[in-house]
């Protein structure tokens, strides 16, 4: 059987217009048994729907904010750069992909332009909007392969399957998070200062989003290893339904 192919967006390099991928995303889907693919930054309606007819599954990749316009917000301050090309990419690729049905999972930014995508809006600088009773760090100041905070899963959810766990222990590397949750989504696990840091779609047959970046921890914990085992595991299904 041929191995699974995995679509990821791509960061891209504003200052010099590049693209690039992280190794750690590439470590991640690999050594779950999956060939990953970087996507282009542009492509045309129809190059985008040969794409999502040609890989199994798709990961929306951290990077940078997302425009405020996209959910109806003027720009604070505080909010950092944003790409056009790879906003005007993920919003056109992100309903192909559902409309196909394959599996999809946000990371970091991922969930953000997830959540935005399908009606929700973000806090564009959380240290600036953001008022917590309980003090978390949203941008750690140790490596990105130790957990920085917990986060508590909801039950009865698709990623409480994944954890098998009331708590999660997980890496937070973001200034932005999901303010209002877009209709459709369901929350499935907060930071301890109520933040929401994962979501996902049970209308849909996999579509979960987390704030934190698992590709970082998965060689040590089994949980992060077990959410990309679960995607792979549910695009392998789809494939064999859509085949």
């Amino acid at each position: 059987m041929k191995k699974l192919m995995i679509g990821l967006t791509p960061s891209h390099n504003q200052e010099t217009d590049e693209i690039r991928m992280g190794p750690t995303y590439l470590h991640a889907i690999a050594k779950a048994g999956a060939i990953p693919v970087l996507l282009p930054l542009e492509a045309a309606k129809e190059d985008l729907v040969q794409l999502v007819d040609t890989f199994d599954g798709f990961i929306f990749t951290g990077g940078p904010d997302i425009h405020p316009f996209y959910f109806g917000e003027e720009t604070q301050g505080s909010c950092g750069n944003a790409s056009e090309a790879r906003d005007t990419l993920e919003l056109a690729l992100l309903p192909l992909v559902m409309a196909a049905g394959k599996p999809i999972l946000g990371i970091c930014r991922g969930l953000q332009l997830i959540n935005v995508a399908l009606g929700g809006t973000l806090y564009q600088d959380l240290p600036s909007q953001f008022k917590e009773d309980v003090p978390t760090a949203h941008t750690q100041p140790f490596a990105y392969t130790l957990p920085a905070h917990h986060v508590t899963v909801a039950e009865g959810t698709l990623l409480a399957g994944i954890a098998a766990a009331s708590e999660i222990s997980v890496n937070s590397i973001h200034h932005q998070a999901i303010k209002d949750l877009a209709p459709g989504l369901t929350a499935s696990g907060y930071a301890p200062n109520g933040l929401i840091e994962a979501a996902e779609k049970s209308d849909y047959p996999y579509l979960l989003g987390v704030q934190w970046h698992p590709e970082y921890l998965r060689d040590k914990d089994a949980c992060s290893a077990r959410l990309f085992q679960s995607f792979l595991d549910h695009c392998a299904a789809a494939r064999s339904v859509l085949q």
